[in-house]
């Protein structure tokens, strides 16, 4: 009886919750026969949505952390079979859900083939999605995967650098060349941005004297505080709010704001921390932090 005083809508939103954070739960234990229960549970109830092809992916994700290539390969596919079917039905952006299973999928395949030493078809599978699907949310998941296996001992692609914060325009890559440049993609919603802010302001200090460049891009999401809708404009002057508030020691840094630099160094995580070398080749890509250490003895091989 109570259940009728319940929204369906309410109802259907904590059924999709349980199946991906039940999932993930049973994942982080390494139970992965729970993992498929719960999904299998959920797809008998609900049959195969958005939300349960996500919960389906974080299989695929788990399987690969923990080095079960075979069984990786296996969700991986699953899903990216499934999803092909609820593409019939709706667009992959229509909702949240399906393009986080599909690009998490994708990303699974092309891993699970990089580590089985088959990077080249790894990069060829990528670059043929990236061709399908270059108008959705997934272009920049699938450009920094590609990066993953392909970017390092490659030219940095340039920096589109039109609109930028602050007074000070930024420097091509190109007339940096003969410096070594280190690149933090920073977004102004991203916690772990705030909390690596202090470890590139120490690499600054350390290292700006002995002619490293530090260029810190970031891109406008369409939204400000809170989630809130807002314009280019009122969302440009949020960030160089957030700039001011949690990246006071960085603000010298040239800080290129552009959609297009995220797509090119596919950074769909943030931060992404990119060095390149005096000849202007890429020796680091990395989607995620980084410690002051690990910085430090990576920048000394470029110095």
């Amino acid at each position: 009886m109570l259940l009728k005083l319940i929204p369906a809508g309410l109802i259907a939103a904590a059924a999709w919750a349980n199946v991906i954070t039940d999932t993930r739960t049973a994942l982080s234990r390494g139970d992965f026969a729970s993992g498929d229960a719960v999904i299998q549970k959920y797809r008998a109830s609900h049959g195969v949505t958005p939300e349960m092809l996500e919960a389906l992916s974080w299989m695929g994700r788990g399987a690969l952390a923990a080095k079960q290539l075979d069984k990786a390969d296996s969700y991986a596919k699953e899903t990216q079979k499934l999803a092909q079917e609820e593409l019939k039905k709706r667009p992959l952006d229509a909702e949240e859900h399906l393009p986080i299973a599909l690009g998490a999928a994708i990303e699974v395949e092309a891993q699970v083939m990089g580590q089985r030493g088959e990077r080249s078809a790894a990069v060829a599978f990528l670059k043929s999605e990236l061709a399908t699907y270059k108008a959705t949310s997934i272009v920049t998941r699938i450009q920094k995967n590609i990066n993953l296996l392909s970017l390092e001992g490659k030219i940095a692609p340039p920096l589109d650098e039109r609109e930028f914060l602050g007074s000070a325009a930024p420097t091509s890559l190109a007339s940096l060349k003969g410096k070594p440049v280190m690149l933090f993609f920073w977004a102004h919603w991203c916690g772990d941005c705030k909390a690596e802010a202090p470890i590139v302001a120490e690499i600054v200090k350390e290292y700006a004297p002995k002619g490293l460049a530090v260029i810190a891009p970031t891109q406008r999401y369409g939204y400000a505080a809170r989630g809130e809708d807002a314009s280019p404009a009122d969302e440009t002057k949020y960030i160089d709010e957030v700039r001011h508030k949690f990246y006071a020691d960085l603000l010298q840094l040239p800080a290129p704001i552009s959609a297009d630099n995220f797509k090119n160094y596919g950074a769909s995580t943030v931060p992404t921390l990119v060095l390149i070398d005096r000849q202007g080749i890429v020796r680091l890509y990395h989607p995620g932090a980084m410690t002051l250490e690990e910085l430090r003895a990576l920048i000394n091989k470029l110095s």
